[in-house]
């Protein structure tokens, strides 16, 4: 979504293996309404929260509250989504919580403790509606924070901080309602925090930003393990469209084809609205509405990502409805594949965040200047007006400095080429959007493709659908 290696070095292939045989994480466990078998486990959270710490300066103290619920109309909610920076660092997918970790101990009624998770309380009357709350002791026992508090606690108590101490508070929440009949929701949880800081407390929010980002840009091997698995369910949603996809079939009627592969292959979500554009919705960057009718002769330009465990792909393809390009969408077709095969080569540690961008953008101008649909580059960015890349991992547009690369970044290299009717060109090019776009694992070698599952080039796309 906007914002051919043959042999893969030993290093890659290391990262690969370790990644494919982590250890098994947090196991299936009915009584705390957990399925899986393959969560991060509380070890990964614990030693991310380890690594924060050690960012923190001397009186250092780290806030970070969880996503609140979003309201969708009258009394029906949006599903919840945890904050990304609390899922990395603990695991907890239930809303009303907040995380402290602190610099050096503190002292609680029970004893000193270096972190604190706040969760909900343990309620059978609303579990009866709403589900199974891991509580405090769930809390620790699940996920294994050292010190868990109920949100009622909290508000009882009195913060162990002083004056002097730095606290980072993580970004203010948007759309936040206090609930009236919960005394212990979010809002009452940011307002027990911010009222408990004195005019002389320095908050550091930018700071904090900046060592999340700096610690989530660079995924570890069970994270690596997670994605994976999401770029693989959706590369075959990917080849599934292909071998479907037939004129006259509707742009949602492509969607529930994709999406449907997403669920039965355990996927919880799409990382963001799926994007399924025909013909002139092919460019429409960020087109969601997925209602046309996919005409003969149409391009299908399908942006997807499934979400698996908290981590979403990103891989885009796009084809053609009939199954065979027409000699403009293939001349189109090819400039973009060539442009990312440039971007991909040009992913490796040490270079500059922009410099895949730079090098498809280079492909881009040559060949629409060779087609004769711009006469300069000043004209290119009309038909290419995004950039090629963003950071890949808990969010689809990740957390992440933007600095050089470095191993263990993941990235997408996503070039594309979109001639809107009525642009400024010979007719016969309106309508063709063309966007390829894979996930690519930085090493200390050579990049990896790890979105080689769905065919990229025009020749695979169309032997596929022929079948």
């Amino acid at each position: 979504m906007l914002h051919r290696l043959a042999v893969l070095p030993f290093v890659a292939w290391a990262i690969l293996a370790q990644a494919q045989e982590m250890p098994v994480g947090r196991i299936s466990d009915e009584a705390h309404g957990i399925y899986d078998n393959d969560m991060l486990s509380p070890e990964f959270h614990r030693g991310r929260r380890e690594a924060l710490r050690a960012k923190l300066p001397e009186g250092g103290v780290a806030v970070f509250f969880a996503n609140p619920l979003r309201n969708r109309s009258n009394d029906v909610y949006y599903e919840y989504h945890q904050d990304p920076d609390l899922y990395y660092l603990t695991g907890l997918t239930e809303p009303d919580a907040v995380l402290f970790v602190f610099k050096e101990p503190r002292t609680f009624p029970d004893g000193d403790h270096s972190e604190v998770l706040v969760v909900r309380e343990r309620d059978p009357k609303r579990e009866v509606w709403d589900g199974i709350r891991l509580g405090a002791d769930g809390a620790h026992d699940v996920l294994g924070v050292e010190k868990a508090l109920t949100g009622k606690e909290l508000l009882s108590m009195d913060l162990p901080w002083r004056d002097t101490d730095k606290v980072y508070i993580s970004s203010t929440k948007e759309n936040l309602v206090n609930d009236p009949h919960n005394s212990a929701d979010l809002a009452d949880l940011m307002d027990r925090v911010n009222n408990n800081l004195t005019k002389g407390t320095a908050k550091g929010d930018e700071a904090l930003e900046r060592w999340t980002a700096e610690l989530r840009q660079v995924k570890l091997p069970e994270e690596l393990a997670l994605m994976r698995r999401a770029i693989e369910i959706t590369c075959e949603a990917q080849k599934d469209l292909m071998r479907k996809l037939k004129p006259e079939m509707t742009e949602y009627q492509t969607e529930a084809i994709v999406e449907y592969v997403f669920k039965s292959s355990g996927a919880e979500h799409e990382g963001y609205p799926s994007i399924l554009g025909g013909g002139p919705h092919s460019c429409v960057l960020h087109y969601e509405t997925n209602r046309r009718t996919v005409l003969d002769g149409d391009l299908l330009l399908s942006d997807v990502g499934a979400e698996y465990h908290g981590y979403t792909a990103d891989v885009t393809r796009t084809m053609p409805a009939n199954g065979r390009f027409t000699t403009e969408q293939r001349k189109i077709y090819d400039i973009v594949l060539a442009a990312q095969d440039a971007g991909i080569a040009a992913t490796r540690a040490g270079k500059a965040f922009r410099d895949p961008h730079n090098a498809a953008w280079a492909v881009v101008v040559k060949g629409l200047m060779d087609l004769g649909i711009v006469k300069d580059e000043s004209e290119v960015k009309r038909y290419f007006m995004h950039g090629t890349s963003h950071y890949l991992g808990l969010d689809v547009h990740d957390a992440g400095l933007y600095g050089p690369l470095e191993a263990g970044n993941v990235i997408t290299v996503e070039p594309g080429i979109y001639i809107a009717k009525n642009s400024p060109c010979d007719p016969r090019w309106w309508d063709i959007g063309v966007r390829i776009e894979d996930d690519i694992l930085v090493t200390d070698g050579d990049p990896v493709n790890l979105s080689l599952g769905a065919p990229r080039t025009a020749e695979e796309v169309e032997a596929l659908m022929a079948k």
